[in-house]
């Protein structure tokens, strides 16, 4: 019997062999990190190491590396109204429209002092518009993604912060999506704050990290306690999460350029095969994408009729965000980009991995060659 392809990477990814050795080798050390005693010291060091793997995969010093639960939690640090820029208190939220759930909450901002960026058809924020919603502004928090988990596209985050810094803002990036897909670093893309994921390159779930620029003082604590973490986060550290942390951010940047080139190769072969369908669509194909992700629809297919169809055939891909409660819903990235109900209640991604083989892809095309004239005429009366 033929085993299951996995196809939804872009939700979560297999723990890497280096961070499973890790976690396992640091399960046996025995001291809360906070403590002096040899025991205490030893875990300690094996946190600091992590952290230090971490700050020179981003470019950022091991000291702003504040580990949290992961990307929701470094979301919801970052976007707190305290934060300061030349003294002066940050006014307002200005998010993308194409945000991850967690950054469209507004962190600790009041809804009223919240702010949505519109975006282009092709995915990409609408740098004319932040420009005008930052002209005569008080200072201002913005947050873009560097990388769609949806679409892929791959967001210009360098020139928004360019536009944000002149408004005398601060720019925070969501880059969990991106971390271990492409090459970036904090100082380049011109970040003050940037939100990263375990468990979206090989690591372990439960853990992330908010990184600050050089001289950015950061939010106040979200959890208060304890002075762990700098006094920015209270409460024990995980050590053995963090330090799977680290090993899988070592394992993916010794790996990113060879693997990415081969799962661009064989993402590009995908979509040949998907396009067969006539009427079908690949989102945001002519802007710069990670090189793991299609976005692909049928009008008039339900998503979640396609998902459960692949599910069957061994396959297993998603409708878009996984952090929705298992539920299947129009993508709020789509509407954002001006499509409607054919298109929005008809994606389904596929986002590929550093184990994803040609024989995966292949049989992903003959699961979608079985599906896809059925499905197609079943629900072809369903949308508008």
């Amino acid at each position: 019997m033929q085993g299951r392809v996995y196809l939804d990477w872009n939700a979560t990814t297999p723990l890497r062999r280096e961070a499973r050795q890790a976690m396992a080798a640091a399960m046996d050390v025995v001291g809360n990190p906070s403590s002096v005693h040899a025991e205490g010291r030893r875990a300690r060091g094996l946190m600091e190491n992590a952290r230090m793997a971490i700050a020179a995969a981003v470019g950022g010093e091991p000291g702003n590396v504040i580990f949290t639960s992961g990307g929701t939690e470094a979301n919801a640090l970052a976007l707190s109204d305290n934060l300061q820029k030349n003294k002066q208190i940050i006014e307002g939220l200005i998010v993308s429209s194409i945000e991850h759930t967690s950054v469209l909450a507004g962190g600790q901002f009041a809804p009223d002092r919240i702010a949505r960026l519109a975006v282009h058809r092709s995915g990409l924020v609408d740098l004319d518009a932040l420009r005008t919603m930052l002209a005569g502004a008080p200072p201002t928090l913005v947050s873009v993604m560097l990388a769609n988990n949806e679409t892929g596209a791959i967001q210009p985050v360098a020139e928004a912060a360019g536009l944000v810094h002149e408004a005398g803002g601060l720019l925070h990036v969501d880059a969990v999506q991106a971390f271990g897909k492409m090459t970036f670093d904090i100082m380049s893309l011109n970040s003050d704050l940037l939100s990263i994921s375990a468990h979206k390159i090989g690591g372990p779930v439960g853990i992330g990290a908010l990184i600050l620029a050089p001289n950015q003082t950061g939010p106040h604590a979200l959890i208060r306690g304890g002075g762990q973490e700098r006094g920015r986060r209270a409460g024990t550290e995980n050590v053995p999460a963090i330090v799977g942390f680290g090993a899988a951010v070592k394992a993916a940047v010794g790996a990113r350029a060879g693997d990415m080139a081969r799962i661009e190769n064989l993402r590009n072969r995908l979509e040949e095969g998907l396009r067969q369908t006539q009427g079908s669509i690949t989102i945001s194909e002519d802007v710069a994408r990670l090189p793991n992700t299609t976005l692909f629809a049928v009008p008039g297919l339900k998503a979640e009729t396609a998902v459960v169809g692949f599910d069957l055939e061994g396959v297993a891909v998603s409708s878009g965000s996984a952090c929705s409660s298992g539920k299947v819903q129009p993508s709020h990235v789509l509407e954002a980009m001006g499509y409607g109900p054919a298109i929005t209640k008809s994606a389904i991604r596929f986002s590929l991995g550093w184990e994803t083989t040609d024989a995966d892809v292949d049989r992903a095309i003959k699961a979608w060659r079985k599906l896809s004239g059925a499905l197609v005429k079943r629900d072809e009366t369903v949308l508008e």
